[in-house]
C-alpha cells in the first residue's frame, strides 16, 4: 500500500511550509545537489589554477581566477541554501564531491597559464551544460524559483567561460 505524502513534504527530507509541489521539490533537490557538487569541484579547480599559474600571463590570470572562485563560492552557497529552502540536506563534503562529481578531474600538475585556461574552459563549459539541463528539469517539475536561480548561475558561469576563452583566442 502506497503512503500518501502530505502537501509541502518531500519523503526523506526536512518538512517545510514551502508550497513548491512535492515532485518539484524532489526533482529540484536532486538537481541542486548535483550542481552543488560540480560547483564545489569547479571552485576547487579554479583555486588550484590560481595557486599554481605561471608564465607571462601570471598576474592577470592569478587575479581573474581569484575573482572567479569567489563568485563560484557565492553561487555554490546560493545553490545549497535553495536546497535547504525546499527541505533538502545539501552535502558538499569532500567524500561526496569526489564520489559524485560529473566534471572531469583537474590535472594538479598544470603550471602554464594558458594550459590552465584550456583546462578550466572545458570544465566551465561542462558546468554550464549541467546547469542548463538543471534549468530544464526544474522548470518541467514546476519549480520556477529553482529554475530561475540556476539561470542566474548559468549566466555567471557563461560570463566566466567567455573571459577564460578570450585568453585562448589567437593562441593557435
Amino acid at each position: 500500500m502506497a503512503t500518501k505524502t502530505e502537501p509541502g513534504k518531500v519523503p526523506g527530507k526536512i518538512p517545510t511550509r514551502n508550497d513548491t509541489p512535492s515532485n518539484g521539490k524532489a526533482v529540484s533537490i536532486g538537481v541542486l545537489q548535483a550542481c552543488l557538487v560540480d560547483m564545489a569541484d569547479l571552485t576547487n579547480s579554479t583555486k588550484q589554477a590560481h595557486w599554481n599559474v605561471k608564465g607571462s600571463h601570471f598576474y592577470g590570470l592569478h587575479k581573474m581566477f581569484e575573482s572567479f572562485y569567489a563568485i563560484l563560492n557565492e553561487q555554490t552557497d546560493e545553490i545549497a541554501e535553495r536546497a535547504v529552502q525546499l527541505g533538502g540536506i545539501p552535502d558538499g563534503t569532500t567524500e561526496t564531491i569526489g564520489a559524485t562529481k560529473r566534471i572531469e578531474r583537474y590535472d594538479n600538475k598544470l603550471l602554464d597559464g594558458l594550459e590552465h585556461c584550456a583546462a578550466l574552459a572545458d570544465r566551465y563549459a561542462q558546468m554550464a551544460k549541467e546547469l542548463r539541463e538543471g534549468i530544464d528539469a526544474t522548470d518541467e517539475a514546476g519549480d520556477a524559483d529553482t529554475s530561475d536561480l540556476l539561470t542566474q548561475v548559468s549566466r555567471e558561469v557563461d560570463k566566466m567561460l567567455w573571459m577564460i576563452e578570450a585568453h585562448l583566442q589567437g593562441k593557435d
